[in-house]
């Protein structure tokens, strides 16, 4: 599990790497190409990353809920008081999702019109 975080991350960091140096506007591939090659490469930067994030942050949200979920019902099993408390931490595990949806929002915001 350990090791499919940390791909992850690297994973991200380099598609975020990889966003950023797209809309660099002073790079040499920029300076190489035309107008519209340049702003097509940059929309499939963008849409690679909005598509990353997004995937990424809906796959962790379910991966906690599946795993918050199921604790939080066995302890409503044997303490009933106790579902309001664990379906807080249910709620934090979409907020993941949220976040990342917000996040792809904002990245489609540079695209390129």
């Amino acid at each position: 599990m350990r090791r499919a975080a940390s791909l992850v991350g690297v994973v991200t960091a380099v598609v975020g790497l990889w966003a950023a140096a797209a809309t660099a506007e002073e790079t040499s591939v920029v300076q190489d190409m035309g107008a519209m090659e340049a702003k097509t490469v940059l929309t499939v930067c963008i849409s690679a990353a909005v598509a990353f994030v997004t995937a990424v942050s809906i796959l962790g949200a379910a991966l906690a809920v599946g795993k918050i979920g199921s604790a939080a019902i066995g302890a409503a099993a044997e303490k009933p008081e106790l579902l309001v408390r664990s379906l807080l931490f249910v709620a934090l595990a979409e907020g993941l999702a949220i976040l990342g949806f917000v996040i792809a929002m904002m990245l489609m915001a540079y695209m390129p019109r």
